[in-house]
């Protein structure tokens, strides 16, 4: 049992441990967008070098002098609760109505962009098996670690696609709707493949793993059965005067769905984004988005620089061998020409143009905190090594980062040629509003 000055110790050092994550998250958040990135690239960025990839290079191990190993479960406690009001944010944010009517041409680019990424994964994981096979002294299966990769290199993530395509102005463009209702399958595909890892991992058999999939599915059924519909007749009651306790029921809901996803045996991240999926979506007056939703995406992000440095804490990029260096290098060009190819020849197959394939392309390559996401459940349930996970975290950063220069110099390039001298070409889809795919 520990002390009360033990504890105070605990107490003061997670405090300043938070304080200094804050100040430097900030500082990078602003860096980054200097420099015409998404703000998820500095902080990505902070928790990198608040870890011993920069940090640790300096004397004094301030690594551990900042986050001491018996300080870190509290950090992590605190980055977990960011994490998880951050992903019921994001269920609350979808609205499965926006993809109906989306016609074929969306499912047959969602097809290529899934499948082509998903089969060059899983010849990554076969190159690489080898070499990462062993985790903790535990060897991991080989299906485990095929289907983990495959999933990792093949999501988009849909918070900053929507950031980005805001800053660029294709909110209201074929493009930028088109790009946005793509990624949120890719994320709902994304979520139910892990879900499926995770039961794999998790379950000692065949008898645990159809347990765990038999309670998922009634956790699904009364989540939409009876939980949906409740939270519908209450939101239809609501009124102002309810309107302060809001955001403590809407957050303790989502904690709560958490706990039950995480003991059923899928990630408790699961249980927050369903959570925010059934939430409902007639808003009288405002009144839930208001009171509720934003209060609570302003807390999620400011946790959320806790939860880069967690994470940061796990990359070490001073631990890459020459080998490892080359297996990074070989996972950023997988992911990069999985995505841009699988995207690209699948928009073709629909008509649409070699620019605007590639446009489209550049969008979804972007991963960002979604990747970050899915690396952290591979890392706590044993499927990646630390050097493993230090190089699938920067194919995350560089992916991302790449998406608005490259998508700037190509929104450039239509606006050029139509103002060419003797120029008769009209500006393509990805610079004319329109009223998104049908």
């Amino acid at each position: 049992m520990m002390s009360a000055e033990h504890t105070e110790w605990i107490t003061l050092t997670t405090l300043g441990g938070v304080a200094l994550v804050l100040v430097v998250g900030a500082a990078f958040a602003a860096l980054a967008r200097r420099l015409r990135q998404p703000t998820v690239i500095g902080e990505i960025a902070a928790g990198i070098c608040l870890g011993p990839s920069l940090l640790g290079l300096l004397p004094g191990d301030l690594p551990e002098r900042f986050f001491p190993l018996e300080v870190r479960p509290y950090l992590n406690v605190v980055a977990q609760v960011g994490l998880l009001l951050f992903m019921f944010t994001i269920g609350w944010h979808f609205d499965p109505a926006a993809l109906r009517g989306r016609g074929r041409a969306t499912g047959t680019i969602w097809l290529g962009a899934a499948a082509l990424p998903m089969a060059l994964g899983f010849g990554l994981a076969a190159c690489l098996y080898g070499s990462y096979r062993t985790v903790n002294g535990e060897q991991i299966e080989f299906t485990h670690f095929a289907l983990f990769l495959g999933t990792a290199v093949s999501i988009a993530a849909f918070p900053v696609l929507a950031r980005i395509i805001t800053d660029k102005q294709l909110h209201h463009t074929r493009i930028g709707n088109l790009a946005l209702a793509l990624s949120a399958l890719d994320d709902i595909l994304a979520w139910c493949l892990l879900a499926c890892v995770v039961a794999l991992v998790s379950a000692s058999g065949a008898g645990a793993f159809l347990g765990v999939v038999g309670w998922g599915a009634v956790y699904v059924l009364v989540m939409l059965g009876a939980v949906r519909p409740v939270l519908a007749r209450l939101a239809a009651r609501a009124g102002t005067a309810v309107a302060p306790v809001l955001p403590l029921l809407a957050a303790s809901g989502a904690l709560a769905s958490a706990y039950v996803t995480s003991r059923i045996g899928l990630h408790a991240i699961f249980g927050a984004f369903f959570f925010g999926l059934v939430m409902p979506r007639a808003d009288r007056q405002g009144l839930l988005r208001q009171s509720a939703l934003i209060p609570i995406e302003h807390t999620s992000k400011l946790l959320l620089p806790v939860f880069f440095v967690v994470t940061g804490l796990a990359v070490d990029l001073t631990a890459l061998t020459a080998t490892g260096a080359g297996h990074m290098v070989l996972i950023i060009v997988v992911a990069c020409a999985g995505k841009l190819g699988g995207v690209l020849l699948s928009a073709r197959l629909t008509g649409m143009g070699w620019h605007d394939s590639y446009t489209l392309g550049l969008l979804l390559n972007t991963r960002g905190l979604t990747e970050l996401v899915i690396l952290n459940v591979g890392l706590g349930i044993g499927l990646l090594s630390t050097e493993l996970f230090t190089a699938m975290v920067m194919m995350a950063l560089v992916t991302t980062a790449m998406t608005s220069p490259l998508l700037s110099r190509s929104l450039r390039r239509p606006a050029a040629a139509a103002s060419a001298p003797g120029s008769r070409d009209a500006p393509p889809a990805a610079a004319v509003p329109s009223a998104g795919p049908r």
